[in-house]
């Protein structure tokens, strides 16, 4: 179920330890929606997969579609309000996520919920995080991955070109405004030889 990884020329260290966000960069997508986007906030990023990979429960789930019962594919965990999270770093970056956009977000970061794609055949279909109050009101998720780069894409829901984005090597990511609303993301299927990767969400309370 696990794979282990040894670090790239991107991460030779085995300091599991947080960046500042000060390098954060912001694009604006339209629509009310953005993105921030710092690469590299997390060092250590192959240790911490490697842990994470071991000590997390993860549970392969199936879901019913078009009246089929299939496997969703990837593995998941979700630490909700109060839940300790399976690493101290993933506490210090919820609570410096949370310190950072207090003013623009207006609340904290309270829930992680983890993925694990173990290679291109594992993916997640467009969509947008609109469970709960992501569907009427704007909000944060932030994303921060280890492991091997995979693609996230970003679309207008109302159509219009995607774009993408490599997300590894312990980058990190916040989708916000009314980006769940507007726009929708995925991470594709490859048919590329790509090692396995592990994605963070950090949400707002009361957000899915």
């Amino acid at each position: 179920m696990t794979a282990h990884l040894q670090g790239s020329l991107f991460d030779q260290t085995d300091d599991i330890r947080l960046g500042p966000l000060s390098g954060l960069r912001r694009t604006v997508l339209g629509d009310g929606a953005w993105i921030d986007l710092l690469p590299n906030w997390l060092s250590g990023a192959y240790a911490l997969f490697d842990e994470l990979a071991v000590n997390v429960p993860w549970r392969a789930e199936r879901r019913t579609m078009y009246d089929h019962d299939v496997a969703v594919p990837r593995l998941l965990a979700f630490y909700g309000d109060g839940d300790r999270l399976p690493h101290p770093v993933l506490e210090q970056a919820r609570a410096a996520l949370s310190a950072h956009y207090a003013t623009e977000l207006g609340e904290p970061f309270t829930t992680a919920g983890l993925c694990y794609y173990r290679d291109g055949r594992d993916s997640v279909a467009w969509h947008g995080d609109r469970i709960g109050r992501g569907s009427r009101q704007d909000t944060m998720v932030a994303i921060l991955s280890v492991g091997e780069p995979r693609d996230l894409a970003l679309r207008p829901r109302r159509g219009g070109p995607a774009r993408r984005v490599p997300l590894g090597h312990g980058d990190l990511i916040v989708m916000g405004g009314s980006c769940q609303r507007t726009w929708e993301h995925a991470v594709p299927k490859t048919a590329k030889g790509v090692g396995p990767r592990i994605s963070v969400q950090f949400r707002p309370h009361g957000v899915r």
